[in-house]
């Protein structure tokens, strides 16, 4: 996008479609990352109601164990289903943690882009020096 050339009002079509496939790819990314948040979400709750059992160089874990035909996992070449749970309570927070930042970005991108399309919202800061007299500068 900053490789166009800007001209007010989106007088190219280049530049239009840069803008619109840019707002585009930060709406989609937006969703996706929204989507890993729920996601990491919903296995750190599966994950704090397993219950894990040592089996051979495996982890065994279980949703409920009193059910035969509850969903069961395994953790394969995994000597102590203790380490393997704590460290999925560590891995799943910092994940969503990281998915909610990627969001915020993506949001934040997509509100520029909106902003500076509809309500003329300037991204670029104007620099008038101090010891510029009033008649020199420009009216904006």
């Amino acid at each position: 996008m900053l490789c166009v050339s800007y001209q007010p009002d989106e007088k190219t079509c280049l530049q239009f479609t840069a803008k619109l496939m840019y707002f585009i790819l930060s709406a989609l990314a937006l969703i996706a990352c929204v989507l890993a948040v729920a996601f990491a979400a919903h296995h750190y709750v599966q994950m704090s109601r397993f219950t894990c059992n040592t089996i051979l160089e495996s982890c065994l874990c279980k949703l409920d164990t009193e059910d035969p035909l509850s969903r069961s996992f395994i953790y394969q070449d995994v000597a102590d289903c203790g380490s393997l749970t704590s460290m999925l309570h560590l891995y799943l927070p910092l994940q969503m943690g990281l998915n909610l930042v990627a969001a915020l970005v993506c949001l934040s991108a997509c509100f520029v882009v909106w902003k500076h399309r509809y309500q003329v919202f300037y991204v670029g800061v104007r620099f008038y020096p101090l010891t510029a007299t009033e008649g020199q500068q420009q009216k904006v």
